[in-house]
């Protein structure tokens, strides 16, 4: 009787899926962690798309006032429009050199407001000079410049109350803030959490503290920030929260304490700094970053931020939508041949890892037998799998089952075209998961994950049943996070088809 109920309770077991391992957060951690947080703006970005919006609106302005009064007039000259573009851009580069195009300035009125008159009327008296150096004021229509000026003018104060709403709005909702999180909670993790409060229109947001010793160094509450645990839990309250910056306060003087911790943290996409207010060795100051007035030295860079984030995204969009345009034939006879072939549905979803360890479902054509799935990937396709069915061989051989990734790409966004694979979350070498066979495996991490990637371009696809197998893929993937480019991607993407075709052999 015992034994049968042993026996049955270990069935049992084995029939549940695996638990993930998630680290155990303290309770002010998980309150931190709990709160609802949208994703970050890029002020970068920002500003570059105001710079862009104030050249196209001043233009148009010009050249539709140029041909609802002068053209009519005496006819088209190509030295107006060219006269107008020129302005615009004179504009835009006097009212950067105004420093207006700042995101702080952009949450106040008065101060860019003046700033932006000014620089406007400068733009205009610098064409009237100009013009009258050459003699080519009796040939200007000082209505349609009049005009330019006040509708332009008006066009700009339009525009920045309406920009003015939108950044406050995004300032309240947590969107251009810093987040960020200090190791070390002493007296210099006091002192630092204090100087970055203390400063006027900061975007530091300090969510709190994290320090391994539980001796009297250690406070419970660091220059008004909670301690929220210990340097091992960051990696596991990144990956709930929105964490943009980590800042140590410890001394450059404990040099060991902090590469142990790097080697913990360099996995995050978050910047790393260490704080040196209040070391007394100082460098030259271009070897600083600031924070406001607290110096700090930079140790790791998030990868693929600003403007190089957007111009993936774009790739990903507008190349992955080609793409799939043009797979949507192949699709459809993949998925009536799947159907043809064994009962059960043609798509599936599995859970992988995505961008900072979070997890994602992503799509592929079925290639197992329906009663033989394994959505969490617990156990590896092997050469001559009896699981897979004649037209899953087909489709795995030759990537095709891949090909309903692209709806992740383009509707989803949590896959990229190019990047490190999405390993499953339960995918093993043997009896260890992934990120216990390789250091630093969740650095690979650091970007969405793609459908094709450097690694697998050079033959590092399929099985993985040796240690050099999963090395090299991390090591390829995090050559392509340190060296990306858009043209990398074109590259890869490129390549992708040939690699196919010739580096298949791992592919079961």
């Amino acid at each position: 009787m015992i034994n049968a109920a042993a026996t049955a309770a270990m069935d049992g077991t084995a029939d549940r899926p695996p638990v993930e391992r998630r680290r155990r957060l303290t309770p002010a951690a998980l309150a931190v962690a709990n709160q609802k947080v949208g994703g970050a703006y890029s002020p970068i970005v920002i500003a570059g798309a105001v710079r862009l919006v104030d050249f196209v609106m001043l233009s148009l302005i010009g050249i539709a006032l140029y041909f609802g009064y002068v053209v009519r007039l005496g006819g088209f000259h190509w030295e107006y429009a060219s006269a107008i573009v020129a302005m615009t851009a004179t504009a835009v580069i006097c009212f950067q050199a105004a420093d207006i195009y700042d995101v702080d300035v952009f949450r106040g009125q008065l101060r860019q407001m003046t700033r932006m008159v000014s620089s406007w009327a400068f733009v205009f008296l610098l064409f009237i000079g100009a013009s009258f150096l050459v003699k080519l004021g009796s040939e200007i229509s000082r209505l349609w410049l009049t005009t330019f000026f006040f509708v332009g003018l008006a066009a700009l104060v339009t525009e920045r109350l309406v920009l003015r709403s939108l950044v406050r709005n995004w300032a309240r909702q947590g969107r251009l803030d810093r987040r960020t999180i200090v190791v070390g909670a002493d007296e210099n993790g006091a002192k630092l959490v204090e100087a970055l409060n203390i400063q006027e229109d900061s975007d530091i947001h300090m969510l709190g503290v994290f320090d391994d010793r539980n001796d009297d160094r250690a406070m419970d509450t660091c220059g008004g920030s909670p301690k929220l645990g210990k340097v091992d839990d960051i990696v596991e309250f990144a990956r709930r929260t929105r964490v943009d910056l980590v800042l140590f306060a410890l001394p450059i003087s404990a040099e060991t304490r902090i590469l142990e911790m790097l080697k913990k943290l360099w996995v995050l996409p978050v910047d790393i700094r260490l704080s040196v207010h209040t070391n007394k060795l100082r460098f030259r100051p271009r070897s600083y970053s600031y924070l406001g007035e607290v110096p700090t030295l930079d140790v790791f860079e998030a990868p693929i931020t600003d403007w190089d984030l957007v111009m993936k995204w774009l790739f990903d969009h507008v190349v992955g939508f080609l793409i799939l345009l043009a797979a949507l034939p192949v699709m459809g006879l993949v998925a009536l041949a799947i159907k043809l072939d064994s009962p059960g549905p043609v798509l599936f979803r599995q859970k992988r890892f995505g961008f900072n360890n979070e997890r994602i479902d992503v799509f592929k054509f079925r290639s197992l037998y329906h009663h033989q799935a394994d959505p969490t990937a617990t156990k590896v396709v092997t050469k001559n799998d009896p699981r897979v069915t004649r037209v899953g061989r087909f489709i795995r051989k030759t990537s095709l089952d891949e090909l309903p990734q692209l709806f992740n790409v383009v509707f989803k966004s949590n896959l990229s075209l190019v990047g490190p694979r999405p390993h499953a979350v339960q995918g093993k070498l043997q009896s260890r998961l992934f990120d216990e066979a390789v250091d630093g495996y969740f650095a690979r991490h650091r970007v969405k994950p793609g459908i094709t990637g450097w690694a697998q371009i050079n033959g590092w696809r399929g099985e993985v049943d040796t240690d050099e197998k999963i090395q090299k893929r991390v090591e390829f993937d995090l050559y392509y996070i340190e060296n990306w480019s858009v043209l990398f991607d074109l590259f890869i993407l490129l390549k992708t088809p040939l690699a196919l075709m010739t580096k298949n052999e791992n592919a079961y």
